[in-house]
């Protein structure tokens, strides 16, 4: 890998890093202080606070879980990363599609915090899963590219690049068969996707050779 193309490939992945940050910042925008009724006769209690903290269960639940699939997301990004020695135009466009997926994850968390355990909830959770489902799309177009242009090292190998191809289609199976669970159940839609980042996360990048 000459100088300036190493320099080209670490300036994307940082300014991707960058992204993924905000991202997982904004996810704790959803939670919202609960402003009990004061002046009134009897002024609120410590049991009216714990009880409004403890309805926000939905927001804790859609946070927990739209955080640890950014993070997964990143370490899985940044596992790919490892693995090319330059970028090209094609490439950051398809990378550019990864991040918008990823800045859009904070809006469906927040659907699913305000319906979760409500009226609508199953909508919600379809909506949240399915942003998944595209979000899985761009990963296998991410992968895709940076197969077909040729921007990986010459230490990855072919099963290398079968095995991360077959884990990406998998995923995006899951994916789909999650959002069309949650159409019946938002609870058993949601367990599906949360399962799936749990392979992610066991899912290994290293390709083996010197500069792996």
């Amino acid at each position: 890998m000459s100088e300036s193309q190493e320099r080209e490939t670490s300036r994307v992945e940082a300014f991707s890093d960058g992204v993924f940050a905000i991202a997982i910042t904004l996810l704790v925008l959803e939670f919202k202080v609960p402003h009990l009724v004061a002046g009134t006769a009897t002024p609120p209690s410590d049991r009216e606070l714990f009880r409004s903290l403890a309805a926000l269960w939905p927001s804790l639940v859609a946070f927990l879980g739209s955080f640890a699939a950014i993070l997964i997301m990143w370490i899985n990004h940044h596992g790919l990363f490892r693995m090319f020695h330059k970028v090209d135009s094609p490439f950051l466009y398809a990378n550019g599609f990864l991040l918008l997926m990823v800045t859009f994850v904070p809006f469906p968390t927040e659907v699913l915090a305000q319906y979760l355990g409500h009226p609508g909830e199953r909508a919600a959770a379809v909506f949240y899963v399915g942003t998944f489902v595209v979000a899985g799309i761009s990963f296998n177009v991410f992968w895709w590219t940076a197969v077909r242009r040729r921007l990986l090292k010459s230490s990855v190998s072919e099963a290398h690049i079968a095995k991360i191809r077959s884990a990406y289609r998998f995923g995006l199976t899951v994916y789909i068969a999650s959002t069309l669970a949650a159409l019946w159940s938002a609870p058993l839609g949601l367990a599906m996707c949360l399962s799936l980042w749990i392979y992610w996360t066991v899912l290994d990048y290293r390709a083996g050779g010197p500069g792996s």
